[in-house]
């Protein structure tokens, strides 16, 4: 399994626009970009395996308070697999690759039990509720640190 990054601008995206199911989250991607900024390694990518794009993963941006949150969505014929549990895994060891310090967060809506599931799998806690800007009442989760 390899994270790909979605480069900055529309323009440098060209291998990603060739696949439909991808062109959406590219145009949003790089619009979020615009917002929050570029700066490897706290971006989005999407994950391959074997040349097939399997899903998507993101840090969305640049630590703030030294705080960051990971996101993360598997591709429909790839769920229920151990995907998303793998995804959350590689993005929890490149962000204490690039900063063993850095406290790891994530969000979920609470209908969602596989989202939830796949957080605990990755040993992170539930801390509580919180509102979201763009998604209202959200569970939101912690890294543990296990040494």
């Amino acid at each position: 399994m390899e994270l790909v990054p979605i480069r900055e601008y529309l323009d440098e995206n060209d291998e990603w626009m060739k696949y439909p199911e991808c062109q959406e989250l590219v145009e949003m991607t790089v619009e979020f970009y615009e917002r929050v900024g570029f700066t490897p390694p706290w971006i989005c990518y999407f994950v391959k395996d074997n040349e097939n794009i399997i899903g998507s993963a993101g840090i969305k941006g640049k630590p703030l308070n030294n705080t960051i949150e990971i996101a993360y969505g598997t591709m429909e014929e790839y769920r229920h697999q151990g995907v998303g549990t793998s995804i959350c895994k590689s993005l929890v060891e490149l962000s204490l690759k690039s900063d063993p310090s850095i406290k790891i967060t994530a969000r979920t809506l609470p209908q969602n039990k596989f989202s939830c599931r796949v957080l605990e799998k990755n040993n992170f806690t539930c801390v509580g509720i919180v509102d979201d800007p763009e998604d209202g009442e959200v569970l939101e989760w912690v890294y543990n640190y296990t040494g």
